[in-house]
């Protein structure tokens, strides 16, 4: 990827589903449900043990772009890196994790959530962030609020965002795209619910 490489990422789809996976078995039906619905852009958070050996699974389906989420520090940076994340998500911003990051190369979405988060990314050379807990760190009020004094800045506002609600997101002129859980149902894995989920995901207009 270039310099511009997470905005390339953002741009690929309306909305990136956020992965929590639990069963590595799981991971290329996920994988190829959610691509085959119009999502390729796939967001593995690092929560589970099988976190990792999901993210390298899923890496085999074609047309996936997948990158690694929750991570927190430049130890989980790296060992996302080694197992061949494409990208990158934080669910905040430290100096330690971003100058890590952004010596690494890869592309990188941290996470922000007021006027100071965002400054101290800009301090980095970064203009992209997730806008996170979206829904309880002031909506899409704060959120429109901080896009008027950072006007270079783009956003994927993820954490309580539904079916329903991110059209309105999306509409926001700073918003590239949003972060769902929903299109990945908790409980037994059904290809083809999650298939279904992200197709009506793909079709939301930007």
């Amino acid at each position: 990827m270039t310099k511009s490489g997470i905005e390339q990422i953002m741009a690929l789809a309306p909305v990136i589903p956020v992965i929590v996976i639990d069963r590595v078995e799981d991971a290329v039906p996920m994988a190829e449900a959610l691509v085959a619905g119009g999502l390729p852009v796939l967001e593995v958070t690092l929560r589970t043990a099988a976190a990792l050996d999901a993210l390298q699974a899923m890496k085999k389906v074609a047309r996936a772009i997948v990158g690694a989420g929750t991570v927190v520090d430049p130890q989980m940076l790296s060992g996302a890196i080694a197992a061949g994340a494409e990208f990158i998500v934080s669910p905040g911003l430290t100096d330690n994790l971003g100058q890590a990051a952004v010596a690494s190369g890869i592309p990188f979405l941290p996470g922000t959530a007021n006027a100071s988060d965002i400054m101290r990314g800009l301090d980095l050379g970064l203009t992209h962030f997730k806008f996170f807990p979206a829904s309880t760190s002031g909506g899409i009020g704060a959120l429109r609020a901080l896009a008027g004094p950072f006007g270079q800045a783009r956003f994927c506002p993820t954490g309580g965002i539904t079916a329903a609600s991110a059209p309105e997101w999306l509409a926001l002129d700073a918003v590239l795209c949003v972060g769902g859980s929903w299109v990945v149902p908790p409980g037994p894995l059904d290809p083809q619910k999650v298939e279904a989920l992200a197709r009506e995901a793909a079709s939301l207009p930007r």
